[in-house]
């Protein structure tokens, strides 16, 4: 590694206190990079560095790795280890529409279950939760016992290290609850696989495509998408769902715009008649 990735190392883990997984991912960019290179970036040339990225075909691959790249030339520039300030430019994608359910498909979905063993209630209790509350599911896995407090859930292990309060609805920790009376291992953490221990990502990854067909995020999306329909103030949705920039936020505004163009089709009388 050279010096200045080593210097970018501590200071995105150091100064600017990023996530471990965050790091990781720059620190796995740049070295394979490197590592391709061999030699250190900060002596090839722009083009030389677009050249080997652009083997990747995958536009979101090669925009996270165009991204650690850029972060790691402003930081030496900053740092005055070159003289020239490089930006590569991202590779345009566009901009597809979250999936997401609705209620009534969830609750379809949630009758599916057999509730009468823990395992069942679990099932059921964590897509309740997901849902309720939007939570990453990386956020989900870290929650112990003490997070949830009356109606309010304590989220600690947020992405970017930003700890954030949410409401929880009544019926989800109910379900919470009962499924925790029915567990047979006596843990600080909420959700346990069949062995007593932490359930792992993959396993929620399955019970969700097991009930519903998705992956975990896709019920994050339909808690903002169900917020944004029912009237909910973009900010508000924001803070809700943990995000740094409104910008990401916006992705959900087409539930506005589709239920404003449903609206005019409904009662603007030009929809309906011809001049």
């Amino acid at each position: 590694m050279s010096n200045e990735l080593e210097a970018f190392f501590e200071y995105v883990s150091v100064t600017k206190a990023l996530s471990s997984k965050s790091v990781e991912a720059y620190m796995s960019d740049l070295q394979s990079l490197e590592t391709a290179l061999n030699k250190p970036i900060i002596t090839i040339d722009s083009a030389k560095v677009f050249s080997i990225l652009s083997t990747y075909k995958n536009k979101r691959t090669l925009n996270r790795k165009l991204s650690s790249v850029n972060a790691f030339f402003d930081f030496c520039h900053k740092r005055q280890f070159n003289d020239e300030k490089i930006k590569l430019r991202l590779s345009k994608i566009p901009k597809l529409l979250p999936k997401f359910l609705s209620f009534s498909e969830i609750q379809n979905s949630l009758k599916l279950i057999d509730a009468s063993a823990w395992i069942g209630m679990r099932d059921y209790a964590l897509i309740l939760f997901l849902y309720a509350t939007g939570a990453r599911i990386s956020e989900c896995l870290e929650l112990e016992r003490g997070d949830i407090d009356g109606e309010w859930l304590h989220i600690r292990h947020a992405k970017g290290e930003k700890e954030r309060i949410v409401p929880i609805a009544k019926v989800a920790i109910e379900a919470i609850n009962k499924y925790l009376n029915a567990y047979p291992y006596d843990k600080s953490f909420i959700w346990s696989n069949y062995k007593g221990g932490k359930l792992s990502r993959i396993s929620a990854y399955k019970i969700t495509q097991k009930y519903l067909g998705v992956s975990p995020h896709v019920l994050r999306h339909s808690y903002a998408t169900s917020l944004i329909s029912g009237g909910a103030d973009l900010r508000v949705v924001q803070e809700l769902l943990g995000h740094a920039s409104l910008l990401t936020t916006q992705i959900y505004t087409h539930v506005q715009k589709q239920d404003l163009k449903e609206t005019v089709e409904v009662c603007h009388p030009m929809t309906k008649e011809t001049l």
